[in-house]
């Protein structure tokens, strides 16, 4: 078996997640999250699309992280994402942080927005 060294580059993987927080390049993010290539920073969660909207022409793909489950997303955050040209592929948190990491590696035009697989409870 050949194994092969993954690279980022200069962007910020997906590092851990836990009850209530994500943990990308060395800082701890508590809450639902916004993660790009760039930049990684508090989101609104579903009710805001203003934020994953201001990605139009830089990303192709936000990958809807829905929680500790898999759960539709709602289809007015998809037809407005899908309208900028931003396709929204919702699946559970934990997969959205390991597909976001491997297609990081690729060099791919990606985004993560994250619900946190569980309430915020201390600190990790």
């Amino acid at each position: 078996m050949r194994l092969t060294e993954i690279s980022y580059g200069t962007a910020q993987p997906i590092a851990g997640y836990g009850p209530g927080f994500f943990r990308v390049g060395g800082h701890v993010l508590r809450g639902a999250c916004l993660i790009t290539p760039w930049d990684a920073g508090l989101w609104g969660g579903l009710a805001d699309t203003e934020t994953p909207l201001s990605l139009a022409g830089r990303i192709d793909v936000l990958f809807l992280g829905m929680g500790a489950d898999i759960a539709h997303a709602p289809k007015d955050f998809v037809m407005a994402l899908d309208a900028a040209g931003i396709g929204v592929e919702a699946m559970s948190s934990p997969a959205a942080c390991r597909t976001y990491n491997v297609l990081l590696s690729e060099g791919r035009r990606i985004a993560a927005a994250l619900l946190p697989v569980s309430p915020v409870v201390g600190g990790p």
